[in-house]
């Protein structure tokens, strides 16, 4: 009785194994291989190789992407260009606008206009220059003249020029003017106060020029440098030095100077004279012979070589000095 009652049940479970979706794909499987056995594998379709080939690279251990239809990323599709005849249209447009004005303070020589006066070359000083906050550069221009300047210009530069003199107009109500370069030039002649106007001017520089006088200075300076010029023994002022009580240096070298130019200020400390005429000085030229306690400390640099004297024939004349001057003591 058993014995039939496991024959039964194993012929429910061979029915059931049987019916199973899985048994019979497989068996259709096997009958689609048997059939299809003789196929080129080189006619197969195209299609069909890429996807084998990314199912083998999976794992079982790859996680399953859920393969759907994604949204496009967020693109921005480029504005068309203007044609060429627009492009064109625009820049009329742009060069028609009237410019805003904006006037530099009015120049030693005319009225303010934009970018400062005009020049003798018909173009305003900030165009022909170089102007950055106070200083107005001019160097290498050609410049025949001192071209107009505006009014806050503190340093002026117009080196390598073939500016032939100086007019006492050049600087006028220069009020804030405090340094004037101009180096190699053609300067031949001096308007003797063409710098007199300037309250607050402290360094002039007309080295290698053909100057034969110096001009009055103020009393303000503390820079000047003179040298490499036709100055002789009229071309300085007498005591012209005196009351500079800020000057520092004093540059006279290769002129035709033959004396030192005394009396000159407590504040010096450089004195260049070499290459001049000088022949013969003075005991008391730098010291004060009535009180030899009397040092001076600040001149430390005295320059005489070059000259046609002998420093050792007054010895007396250097007890104040921190130092010897440069020159021939034979």
């Amino acid at each position: 009785m058993r014995m039939l009652v496991r024959l039964i049940l194993g012929l429910f479970v061979l029915k059931a194994v049987v019916a199973s979706p899985r048994f019979s794909r497989q068996a259709d499987l096997d009958s689609y291989d048997s059939a299809n056995y003789d196929v080129d594998l080189d006619n197969s379709n195209l299609e069909n190789q890429d996807i084998y080939d990314y199912e083998e690279g999976l794992t079982i251990d790859d996680p399953q992407i859920e393969i759907g239809t994604l949204a496009p990323p967020d693109y921005n599709y480029p504005v068309p260009e203007a044609s060429i005849e627009e492009q064109e249209e625009e820049e009329a447009e742009e060069e028609e606008m009237p410019l805003k004005p904006q006037l530099v303070p009015q120049g030693s020589g005319g009225s303010g206009v934009l970018m400062g006066p005009d020049t003798q070359k018909d173009m305003p000083t900030c165009l022909l220059c170089t102007c950055l906050g106070g200083s107005v550069y001019c160097d290498d221009l050609k410049l025949d003249s001192v071209p107009p300047l505006p009014k806050d210009t503190t340093h002026f530069y117009a080196r390598y020029n073939r500016i032939t003199k100086i007019n006492k107009s050049d600087f006028a109500n220069m009020n804030k003017l405090k340094r004037i370069d101009l180096t190699a030039n053609e300067i031949k002649s001096i308007d003797d106060r063409a710098f007199m106007g300037m309250p607050q001017l402290e360094e002039l520089v007309i080295r290698e020029n053909h100057i034969s006088q110096l001009p009055a200075l103020p009393e303000t300076m503390s820079l000047i440098d003179a040298s490499h010029n036709n100055i002789g023994t009229k071309g300085i002022h007498r005591e012209a030095f005196k009351d500079m009580t800020s000057l520092l240096y004093l540059y006279l070298t290769d002129n035709n100077v033959d004396y030192i130019p005394v009396p000159l200020p407590d504040s010096l400390r450089s004195l260049h004279l070499q290459r001049n005429n000088i022949q013969m000085m003075h005991e008391d030229t730098f010291c004060n012979l009535k009180d030899f306690n009397y040092i001076r400390n600040a001149l430390e640099d005295i320059r005489l070589d070059g000259n046609p004297i002998n420093l050792s024939r007054t010895p007396q004349a250097y007890v104040c000095l921190p130092r010897i001057p440069i020159g021939d003591l034979i």
